[in-house]
C-alpha cells in the first residue's frame, strides 16, 4: 500500500515542490523530504489520507510557509564566522601530551641537565649568562653541556617520539 501510494505520488510532489521552493527561495529536494517526512508521520498516526494528491498539496504549501516562518524568525549572527584557521580541540591535547612527554623526559635527565634545559624552557626567556649565573657554572662551559643534555633528552624521547624520515 505505502509503495503504491509513493509511486503515484512520487511526480507530483516533484511537480509541487519545484514550483513551490523556487518561488520561496528554498530547494525542491528538501521540500521534498520534507513532505515525505509529513506522509509517513501521517501513515503511521492516521493512516493514508483519503484524498492523497489534495492531501499532497496542502501537505507542500504548508511545509512552504514553514519554510518561510522559519527564514523570518532567524537571524544571522552579527559578526564574522568563527576562525576555522586556529587550532583545534585535538591539536591542543596533542600539543599539551607532547608538552607533558618532554617535561616528563626532562626530570629523567641526569645531573645538572634537568636544570639547565627547564632554564631554556623557562618563559623568562633567559639569557646564557643569566642561565650560567643561575646554574653556577661559566658562560663558556653552557654551550658545551647544554649539546650534551639535549643528546640524552633525544636518546630517552625516541622511543615515544615516531622517528624521522631520512633527509636526502
Amino acid at each position: 500500500m505505502t509503495h503504491d501510494l509513493v509511486a503515484v505520488l512520487h511526480p507530483l510532489l516533484t511537480a509541487e515542490a519545484s514550483a513551490e521552493a523556487f518561488a520561496s527561495g528554498g530547494e525542491p529536494g528538501d521540500l521534498e523530504q520534507a513532505v515525505w517526512l509529513r506522509l509517513l508521520e501521517r501513515l503511521e498516526s492516521d493512516g493514508p489520507p483519503p484524498d492523497p494528491p489534495g492531501w499532497l498539496r496542502k501537505a507542500v504549501r504548508a511545509e512552504v510557509r514553514r519554510s518561510r516562518r522559519t527564514t523570518r524568525l532567524e537571524r544571522p549572527y552579527g559578526g564574522e564566522p568563527a576562525d576555522d584557521s586556529g587550532p583545534g580541540p585535538e591539536q591542543h591535547v596533542l600539543a599539551a601530551a607532547r608538552y607533558r612527554a618532554l617535561r616528563d623526559a626532562v626530570r629523567r635527565l641526569p645531573g645538572r641537565c634537568p636544570r639547565l634545559i627547564e632554564a631554556l624552557l623557562s618563559p623568562r626567556d633567559l639569557t646564557y649568562r643569566e642561565i650560567a649565573g643561575e646554574l653556577g657554572i661559566s658562560q663558556g662551559s653552557l654551550g658545551p653541556e647544554r649539546s650534551r643534555c639535549l643528546g640524552c633528552l633525544r636518546r630517552l624521547l625516541t622511543p615515544e617520539v615516531a622517528p624521522r624520515d631520512a633527509r636526502g
